[in-house]
This record gives structure tokens, C-alpha cells and sequence, in this order.
């Protein structure tokens, strides 16, 4: 006889919210709820499916309001990385416009390898009404919507069709989302029909489901490869990536240091893997890092990348790593990554490979020597007077530089402080000077580098780390891009802190502009002159007005002390609290040191106006330094 199999009839909406309910992780003893909560923007293609069902389920799936679809993702994804990957969010979008305002937070979280759920509505599966609205006809496709942009972002991407079809799409979709070498955002399009058609489920498919994310060891050959570099190596140097933060192998990478003396680099995504005061941390690597760990770079003839995918700002575009016979040793979870640059693999779990390598290396006593120790010593001291230099203000009664805002900020947080960052000046500024106090206190998004994604990603962050400060560093370019949340956590009572700089423009890109020959065209927030170009008057612009308009409190400040006693106010506050400051330059990058590495942007080939010509002549130079490493 066939056994009998206890179900449950509900709508597919309704059955995928309550599944996502019983989801869990477990990594080193912990468990916790994958799906945190469910972010949601409700039009006709989601309304009377996901956002009935979360109605239905309210007591076991928490709700967010979020005003736009892309910086939900961007909540989502800071809520996951600050959840060290184990938990995420959900996020429900209607069809067309809502669906694809998600790329954009899907490549990002895909490019960092961040988990995050999309679900956008999608047209009917049914076909009733052909074309229905925001469809878009495809004559030569009829199974094509606008989700299909997705594709290519998502790590996973599934459209469910029919309801039985959720059961297999649902728990691949947590296998992805769960996996430390795929993770990514995953994609369930969801045709609004289906999303509200009833269907029998049984009953397992909502029993609570824990999925354990592994920690691989190395492979004893490629370990023992692994050691033997190290022990060969005269001046090797760890970069320490991304892979670090996620892995929690933090105090595994910092053990690796001491016993070995090697120094430790680190990307944007690894900055903070050890103190900024820890005697083998020696600051950012390539084209916004600091000299120091650039001059190892240039004359390393081992470099151990753990957790790293090499970006081409981490190799100065293949001209960083110059050392005559350089080798690169490469442990990473992801194979992947593990063979870039020809290099030695050890694939394994960034904390578990470290152990390994530790161990095996404190049997032979192995260390670098005395000379080497000495000489990057000695060489991050003299750094670290050139950031006292930046961060010093003599004139407290004019307004701030750049670096002496982060200067001001430094001065006031402590290790419980989380700074988020992702594009624009910023990213140099603090890669080169921001001293992390704790190995989740620097919060970088740069392997999109999306403006935007700060505010409504210190959301996310401050959700998962509610008893913690969170900062939101912004210029005028990225803060326009995206203050829609704002509204979200005066609504919520988030009390994240957003410093806002004004500096008129990109002033990232326009000192890239500048340096390639583009001579800063279009770049700066400016009334147009006579000559087509936006070099009048800034504009008469009121960021502050403007945030105060959505309903947060502002404090400006015009002076160097004046921000001083903003900053510490805003640290102090239980609201959502933003400190405005006009940086005392606008047509200058930062004023922090320049860039100690090359980035190749290319530059006009022919031109008659003098400083593209200029440009091409140092452009030309710079890249018959690059090298291949095969």
C-alpha cells in the first residue's frame, strides 16, 4: 500500500512564506534563521500573492517597508554581511519596474558574494490577456519577461510556473543561498497567478530545515605545496580579502601573523581583518592603499592571497606585483579564485586553511626575519605620521578637509562603531587612513562600488547589530543617487547616523577626469558656463533641508568644531541623525596622499587638446610595466 501523506492547502505565496519561516544555518554550533525578514514593495503583481501571504504569516515572518526596490537589495545584502552570511532577507517586488529595479542590488550582492532572496512578480503564467500590463512581448520568445534581466546576476534563477514546481526551485534556491563558494542572490520569479493558485503541500516541506555551511579543510598535497612556498619565501605577504570577514578567520589569520611575522595587507572587502594596531597589519593594498604595503608588494616574492579575488585596484592592473620571480599562493574556498595568477591553490575554508598553515609552519619554527620584520615597521610608523598629518586640523574654526572629517570621526568611535562605504572619494581616502578598531567595524562595498547602496545598507547592518553605532558616510553624488530610505528608518526608528559631505560633484571621477586627460568635464555639481562646460557656480542645493524634509534630524556643521560636537551629538542619538559638513575644497579629490599604485583607465589615443596628449604620454608608460603572471 502507498503510504498517505499529510498536506496542507495554501496558495504558492503562502506555502513559499511559511517554507522560508523553517529555514535555518548552522556554523560552528550556531544556529539562526536564514530568512530574517521579508522587504516588500506591493503593486498588482505581488499584492494579492506575497503580500497576502505575509499578512497571513505575519507572526512568523517580520516585514519591512522599503521606497525602493533597489536599496531593499541593498538592506538586504548589509544586513547579510553584517550576519556573516548566515542570515539574510527576502525581498517582493511587483512586475516590470519594480522587478527590474533590482539588478543593480542583485549584481552587487553577486559580485561580493553576499546571499540575498529575490522575488519579483512576473507576468501570468496563464496567459489570459497577452499582453498584460508592464509586459514586455519578446515576438521570438514567448517564455521571456523583464525577470529574465535577472539571469545573468543571480546565482540561481528559477520562474515557477506551476505550483508543484516551487517545492524543488524553493530548496535549491536555500542550497545556493547557503553554499560559501556560490552564494549570491538567487531569484524565484513568481507569475502573479501562481502566486495566488492553491495547491495540496505536504507536510515536510514545512518542516524546519538546518543547513549547515561548511568549513572544507585543505588537501594534504596542496598543503604541503602551501608550506613549502612559505618556507622558500625571503618576503612574503599576505593579502587578506573578503574571504577573511566571511570565514570569521580573523583571529586564525592573526595567529598565522605572529607565529610567522609575515606582514598582512588588505583589500577594501578585507580591510579590518587585523587591527589597524596589530604589529603585522600594514594597511590597504594597491591603487587606494598605503605605501606601505605597496613597496611589499613591488619586492614580494610570495604573495598569499587568503579570501581574495585579486580586483584589478588590488593588482594596479597587473603592474603592483613587480618582484623578480613573484609567486602567488592562493587560499580560497572558491577554486575559482584559488588558481588566479598562476597561482599555488590551497582550496579551503579561510579559517580552517589558516589553522592548517599555522600548525604546520609552527613545527618547523618558521618565521621571516629580523631585517624584514624591521624594515615594514618601521616603514608603517613613518605612514601612520603622514595619517596624523591628514587627520591634524590646526584651524578649527574653518571648515574641514576631507580627511580631517574622517579625522573628527576618528577621534569619537570605538570598536563598536560600523563605518559603510561604497563609491566615490571616500573609498581611497579610507582605505589609505581609516584606522578598524574591530574586524567588522570597516563595512566597504567596492566590488560594485555602487552609489547609493550606503544609506539603505546601514539599515540592514543596524537591524542585525541593533545596540551598535552605525555610520553611513555619503558625498553629495552617492546621496542623491539613493536618500529614499531615509524615510524608512524614521518609519522603523533605525537610528543610523549619515554623515553627509558636500563637495559639489563626483569628486572621484573628477580627479580621474583630470589625471586621464578628461579635464574634470561633467563632474561637478555646477551651474553651465559660456563654453558648455559646468564650471559656474555650485548649485544652490540644500542636502540638509532635504534630509530633514524625509524626516530625520540634522545637525550642520561649518567648522572643523563644529563638527567635532556634531559627531559626538550624533553618536549619542537614539533617532535617526545626520551631521551635514561642505568640505573646504571642491575642486581637489580629498587632499589625502595620492595614489601609491597605478589603475589603467584608458586614455585617448589621439587627441589635440595638450592634457589628454599628456595623459596618453604617462598612460603609455605605466603599461609597458604590466606584466602577465603565467
Amino acid at each position: 500500500m502507498t503510504p498517505t501523506t499529510s498536506t496542507t492547502r495554501l496558495t504558492v505565496a503562502q506555502a513559499l512564506v511559511r517554507f522560508l519561516s523553517a529555514q535555518y544555518t548552522r556554523r560552528d554550533g550556531v544556529r539562526q534563521r536564514l530568512i530574517g525578514a521579508t522587504w516588500g514593495i506591493f503593486g498588482h503583481g505581488n499584492v494579492a500573492g506575497i503580500g497576502q501571504a505575509l499578512v497571513e504569516y505575519a507572526d512568523d515572518m517580520p516585514y519591512h517597508q522599503g521606497r525602493n526596490e533597489q536599496a531593499m537589495v541593498h538592506a538586504a545584502v548589509g544586513y547579510a554581511r553584517q550576519s556573516n552570511r548566515l542570515s539574510t532577507h527576502a525581498v517582493t517586488t511587483s512586475i516590470g519596474p519594480g522587478a527590474t529595479n533590482l539588478v543593480t542590488g542583485a549584481a552587487l550582492a553577486t559580485i561580493n558574494h553576499l546571499p540575498v532572496l529575490l522575488l519579483p512578480g512576473d507576468v501570468f503564467a496563464g496567459r489570459p490577456a497577452d499582453p498584460v500590463l508592464q509586459q514586455l512581448e519578446v515576438p521570438y520568445a514567448g517564455d521571456v519577461s523583464v525577470n529574465d534581466c535577472l539571469r545573468p546576476v543571480s546565482k540561481y534563477f528559477d520562474r515557477i510556473t506551476r505550483p508543484e514546481a516551487l517545492i524543488p526551485s524553493a530548496l535549491n534556491a536555500m542550497r545556493v543561498l547557503t553554499d560559501p563558494v556560490e552564494t549570491g542572490a538567487v531569484t524565484l520569479a513568481l507569475p502573479q497567478d501562481v502566486q495566488a493558485e492553491a495547491y495540496d503541500w505536504p507536510e515536510e516541506f514545512f518542516a524546519e530545515r538546518t543547513w549547515v555551511v561548511r568549513r572544507p579543510g585543505a588537501d594534504p598535497t596542496e598543503l604541503a605545496e602551501a608550506v613549502t612556498a612559505i618556507r622558500n619565501a625571503r618576503r612574503p605577504l599576505v593579502i587578506a580579502g573578503g574571504g577573511v570577514h566571511h570565514s570569521r578567520a580573523e583571529a586564525a589569520l592573526a595567529e598565522f601573523a605572529e607565529t610567522t611575522g609575515i606582514p598582512v595587507a588588505s583589500t577594501q572587502a578585507g580591510k579590518g581583518s587585523l587591527r589597524h594596531d596589530h604589529p603585522q597589519d600594514v594597511g590597504g593594498v594597491g591603487h587606494t592603499g598605503t605605501a606601505t604595503a605597496d613597496e611589499l608588494a613591488r619586492t614580494a616574492d610570495l604573495v598569499i592571497g587568503v579570501g581574495t579575488r585579486y580586483t584589478d585596484f588590488t593588482t594596479a592592473s597587473g603592474t603592483l606585483f613587480a618582484g623578480e620571480g613573484v609567486r602567488f599562493l592562493n587560499l580560497n574556498i572558491a577554486p575559482f579564485d584559488g588558481h588566479k595568477l598562476a597561482g599555488l591553490p590551497l582550496i579551503a575554508d579561510a579559517r580552517s586553511g589558516l589553522q592548517e598553515l599555522a600548525v604546520a609552519l609552527r613545527m618547523h619554527d618558521h618565521r621571516v626575519t629580523a631585517s624584514y620584520l624591521a624594515e615594514y615597521t618601521e616603514d608603517k610608523e613613518r605612514w601612520e605620521q603622514r595619517v596624523d598629518a591628514c587627520y591634524e586640523a590646526d584651524e578649527p574654526d574653518v571648515r574641514p578637509t576631507q580627511p580631517q572629517v574622517l579625522g573628527a570621526l576618528d577621534a569619537i568611535v570605538d570598536e563598536s562603531d560600523i563605518v559603510i562605504n561604497a563609491a566615490g572619494s571616500l573609498p581611497g581616502d579610507l582605505h589609505k587612513l581609516w584606522r578598524a578598531r574591530s574586524k567588522d567595524q570597516y563595512h566597504l562595498e567596492y566590488g560594485y562600488s555602487c552609489m547609493g547602496y550606503e544609506i539603505p545598507a546601514a539599515i540592514g547592518v543596524k537591524l542585525a547589530a541593533p545596540d551598535r553605532p552605525v555610520w553611513a558616510l555619503v558625498g553629495d553624488g552617492t546621496y542623491l543617487m539613493m536618500p529614499t530610505e531615509i524615510v524608512t528608518a524614521v518609519q522603523e526608528g533605525v537610528a543610523i547616523k549619515v554623515l553627509l559631505i558636500q563637495n559639489h560633484g563626483y569628486a572621484s571621477i573628477g580627479g580621474l577626469s583630470e589625471s586621464v586627460g578628461g579635464e574634470r568635464f561633467g563632474t561637478a555639481y555646477r551651474f553651465p558656463s559660456d563654453d558648455g562646460t559646468y564650471t559656474g557656480a555650485p548649485l544652490p542645493v540644500d542636502l540638509a533641508a532635504n534630509a530633514a524634509s524625509l524626516g530625520m534630524r540634522v545637525l550642520r556643521a561649518k567648522t572643523v568644531s563644529d563638527l567635532r560636537d556634531a559627531l559626538a551629538e550624533a553618536r549619542a542619538a537614539d533617532t535617526p541623525t545626520c551631521v551635514y559638513v561642505e568640505t573646504q575644497t571642491s575642486d581637489t579629490v580629498s587632499g589625502a596622499p595620492p595614489a601609491q599604485a597605478w589603475w589603467d583607465v584608458p586614455v585617448a589615443e589621439t587627441a589635440t587638446r595638450p592634457s589628454a596628449v599628456k595623459a596618453r604620454e604617462l598612460y603609455e608608460r605605466h603599461v609597458s610595466t604590466r606584466r602577465r603572471h603565467l
